[in-house]
């Protein structure tokens, strides 16, 4: 299914870039996690995770990244980074964290929705109320 008809170039471009840019900044936070990097489990530990989930939520985000980055799954992708930034959320909420922290999730969040509304024209003509 081609949902790209009659979309001008410049929203498909503008669409695919910010994807790019998040689909980039969330699988460098997969791979830290995968890798257990020391920053990783410093900062699991630190928001109150145990170390050895910061595997799993390596795991988690990576499926989650690649479901969003391919074009056929990027709705079901979206779906789970929503769910996955909701938790980042609730986490720095938990853990008394400044404002700009909880910010920056809300912010991909809508990143992520709104990559997909530029880019499928039912979804942007029943957003906008075409």
């Amino acid at each position: 299914m081609n949902t790209n008809n009659n979309i001008p170039k410049l929203r498909l471009w503008v669409s695919y870039i910010l994807q790019g840019i998040i689909v980039i900044m969330l699988l460098m936070g997969a791979f830290n996690n995968l890798l257990m990097t020391e920053m990783a489990v410093t900062g699991a530990k630190e928001m109150g995770y145990p170390e050895y989930s910061v595997h799993y939520l390596g795991i988690i985000l990576l499926v989650s990244t690649l479901l969003y980055a391919i074009p056929k799954t990027a709705f079901i992708g979206a779906i789970l980074l929503t769910g996955w930034l909701g938790g980042a959320v609730a986490t720095h909420i938990i853990h008394g964290d400044p404002l700009s922290n909880i910010f920056f999730p809300i912010l991909f969040g809508i990143v992520v929705w709104t990559c997909l509304l530029l880019r499928h024209k039912k979804m942007y003509d029943v957003f906008l109320n075409r």
